[in-house]
């Protein structure tokens, strides 16, 4: 890789305050070179969960926590400013990712490999390694850890649950290719001198073969690997080994434990790492049987469409139609869908990696790949869009659902595809102009909270005050004033006489003016309310220490503990005015902070000592409870009219411009299957959130009938089959799922490889994130039962969502 490949990782917060001091945005050019804004040397402690090891923390977001920088703009930063003293620098490559669609991405997160020796499997080493390695680097560097020499040969192996291996053959493959996966243990074999190798010693050995515990893909290609499974009795220890012979094609198969008991169906999927939420929307769609039972009875052969452009050749069915058999036909308890996870990589590239993701995104993905390699019509005809043109409703829908079936024809369609009816009026001729448009699931807004909690520090001027934490409640979209206003009514303090600001590295980072808006400030910003004394001068100051030398070279100083802001009178100031001053601010500081160890730690870290601040009763008091909707309202939020943005009009045919047009949706039709994606997670350059409402949506009889709005259409009645879960809050969390199982009609907890009985009462949290309904038809009986309903068998939505 040479330098214009790789790329420098800089906490967001050093990187703005260095902006900030070299005036690198117009608006800061009045501080350029502002004593009190000098970022000092380089310090990416905040970026670090594990400031030893240096470990990066989880689910960090460009721009937001980091800043990415070429190698040359770093090596003159450093020449400038240096590096905190015992930080490395975090360098990471720029990746090629995906197969049709490539593009390149750098890769922040290294995938963790666990090496060992075949003469001592116990001791493991963990190593870090980009997707673009190869496999021979990795061979390398295990050849320099267990001090192999270069002459000697070697063989390097996947290891799998029990004793599973799996030879890698092709040491020019990148590690993305091999398809490794977080945690993936590695060992390196070395040959005997009689030229045997010990795991070719040890195979022959066994005199019986047992059950095939481990088993690959019901379909495999000819390029796949075979798997050999043996037993070798040593004493009392019995212990299952197969070994995988043949060639290695570039990536592996998936495998699985298998136990005999297990029911059909009840399979859980290994976290190959950060995987979860793949995991998630993949049992969802498990549990979904006309969609499994088509897979599982081999229907899809017959339909793969491998010339459709707008397909992967047919390779995402049937990668998904071999995980969905070993799902269900090899009665395993769980398995790791690895060559699943390495086709989806391949197709988009967003999913390639193993950083978090979300499962609603990876389903509306795997919905569409499936569809269009499993769509029927082999070429697409050109349709012309036609509008409504005062036409009646019935006529323009039949017309756009059969265009959208004559280019749209697959099993996703048949199950999954739905019809919205869409009104737009001009505001100024009052053209009304009616399309109808096909879906493949519901995104339904939830109310939006209204307001938000800070926590926020406030500094009297008044010395004989300790520093006091307060929680105050303000409105989300809402400005500093509003902040100030708030903490006035619970500390007494005058909110003219409050200046906000954000400390960040033992300095005040940011002064916000009255009228900057809320959103700008972060759940994990320090945030500072100093008061302040109108007739007088306020002057920030700061703690530094005198270090001999840091990693620039010279001798400097280093700022250590929290800022303070001083008020002196305007006039008439000495020198020893301005220090008594000081010494009375900082008195109390002195007595509770002062000792080497609270020193040490501020120089290192960004918090406020519990020591050092009081608890105001506010922080006592537990958050308000969380508010209950009901799906109802979701859906009627959905169909709500609505003014569209200024920066999202419409193009009004009549009056020849675009227009703020108002605009209506309307359920025309709903498929066999109802996919409901509840739209929890909002975000923006500055600001991230998660609504966690506890929605309470039906188990059985969803009547979805009152929301369709063709006069014609048969009752729409749903129940529950599937749950995709998010716990957790934005960027991170975990993933799980609930699912009903078509075999037994009983509901089961989903968790990564786990799976456990579970209950309809356990159901409807407030991690619920995707619902899968499906529907009752009059020709198929519910297998539900009056006794396990949760208070009876509602007749209307009505009866099921009452939240008094």
């Amino acid at each position: 890789y040479t330098k214009m490949y790789l790329k420098y990782l800089i906490d967001s917060r050093w990187f703005k305050q260095w902006k900030k001091y070299v005036g690198f945005d117009s608006w800061d050019l009045y501080n350029v070179g502002e004593h009190n804004l000098y970022p000092g040397p380089i310090d990416n402690s905040g970026l670090f969960s594990d400031h030893k090891s240096q470990t990066l923390k989880e689910h960090l977001i460009d721009e937001l926590d980091y800043v990415l920088v070429p190698t040359e703009a770093w090596n003159k930063l450093v020449s400038w400013y240096g590096c905190l003293d015992g930080q490395k620098p975090i360098i990471r490559k720029v990746v090629e990712h995906g197969m049709f669609v490539k593009h390149c991405k750098v890769e922040v997160y290294l995938l963790e490999l666990n090496l060992c020796d075949n003469d001592n499997i116990d001791k493991v080493v963990t190593r870090h390694f980009s997707k673009a390695d190869t496999i021979d680097t990795i061979e390398k560097e295990m050849r320099s850890l267990f001090d192999i020499p270069s002459e000697k040969e070697t063989r390097l192996w996947n290891k799998y649950m029990s004793n599973t291996y799996e030879q890698l053959n092709k040491l020019d493959s990148t590690v993305q290719d091999a398809g490794l996966f977080q945690g993936q243990v590695l060992v390196i074999e070395k040959k005997n001198e009689d030229g045997t190798w010990p795991r070719q010693t040890c195979h022959s050995k066994s005199s019986t073969s047992t059950s095939r515990n481990y088993t690959t893909s019901p379909k495999l290609s000819s390029n796949s690997s075979a798997t050999i499974s043996s037993t070798i009795t040593n004493g009392d220890s019995n212990i299952n080994s197969g070994y995988i012979l043949g060639s290695y094609n570039s990536y592996s198969s998936s495998y699985s434990y298998r136990e005999s008991s297990a029911q059909e169906g009840l399979c859980g999927l290994s976290n190959l790492g950060n995987t979860c939420f793949m995991n998630s929307a993949l049992q969802c769609l498990s549990n979904t049987p006309p969609l499994t039972e088509y897979f599982l009875e081999d229907r899809y052969e017959a339909e793969i469409n491998r010339e459709n452009p707008l397909g992967m050749r047919g390779e995402i069915a049937e990668a998904y139609a071999d995980l969905v058999k070993q799902m269900w036909l090899s009665r395993s308890s769980y398995v790791a869908p690895r060559t699943f996870k390495t086709q989806v990589g391949r197709f988009a590239p967003q999913f390639s990696g193993y950083q978090q993701q979300d499962s609603q995104e990876l389903l509306a993905f795997l919905l569409d790949g499936l569809h269009e390699d499993l769509n029927r019509v082999k070429k697409k005809p050109y349709l012309a869009l036609r509008d409504a043109e005062g036409r009646p409703d019935e006529i323009v829908a039949k017309e756009a659902w059969a265009n959208h079936r004559l280019r749209n024809d697959s099993i996703i369609v048949d199950i999954f595809h739905g019809l919205f009816k869409s009104t737009l009026v001009c505001p100024e001729c009052s053209k009304v102009s009616v399309t109808f448009d096909p879906f493949c699931y519901l995104t339904l807004p939830l109310p939006m909270k209204k307001d938000r909690t800070m926590e926020v520090f406030l500094v009297r001027t008044d010395p004989q005050f300790r520093p006091m934490q307060y929680r105050v409640v303000v409105p989300k979209m809402g400005a500093v004033a509003d902040l100030c206003s708030a903490l006035a009514k619970l500390s007494g303090v005058p909110s003219e006489n409050m200046v906000v600001a954000d400390v960040y590295n033992h300095r005040f980072h940011k002064i916000y003016k009255r009228d900057d808006g809320l959103n700008h400030i972060l759940e994990k910003d320090d945030i500072f309310v100093l008061e302040e004394d109108s007739e007088k001068m306020n002057l920030p100051v700061y703690f530094r220490e005198r270090h001999a030398k840091h990693s620039g070279g010279s001798s400097g100083t280093m700022l250590f503990g929290q800022p303070l802001l001083i008020t002196v009178q305007r006039h008439n100031l000495t020198v020893d005015t301005l220090y008594e001053r000081v010494l009375e601010r900082i008195g109390l500081v002195l007595f509770f902070c002062w000792s080497i160890s609270i020193l040490h730690q501020f120089c290192h870290c960004n918090f406020v000592s519990p020591q050092a601040y009081d608890k105001h009763e506010s922080m006592l008091h537990a958050q308000k409870k969380k508010t209950t909707v009901a799906l109802r309202e979701c859906i009627e939020l959905f169909t709500t009219m609505e003014t569209l943005g200024e920066h999202d009009p419409w193009y009004c045919p009549t009056c020849k411009k675009h227009q703020q047009a108002t605009k209506k949706f309307d359920l025309w039709s709903l498929p066999r299957i109802l996919v409901v994606h509840l739209k929890r997670f909002s975000y923006n350059r500055c600001w991230r959130d998660k609504l966690d409402t506890v929605v309470d949506f039906p188990i059985r009889d969803l009547n979805m009938s009152e929301f369709v709005c063709d006069p014609k259409a048969d009752p729409y009645v749903y129940d529950l089959i599937a749950v995709s879960n998010h716990y957790g809050g934005m960027g991170g969390g975990h993933y799980t799922a609930y699912g009903k199982n078509k075999m037994d009609g009983k509901w089961y907890y989903f968790d990564d490889s786990s799976v456990s009985s579970s209950t309809e009462d356990q159901i409807v949290t407030k991690a619920a994130y995707v619902l899968f309904y499906q529907r009752r038809d009059a020709d198929t009986p519910s297998k539900s039962t009056p006794s396990a309903s949760l208070g009876g068998a509602p007749e209307t939505l009505d009866d099921h969502m009452d939240t008094n």
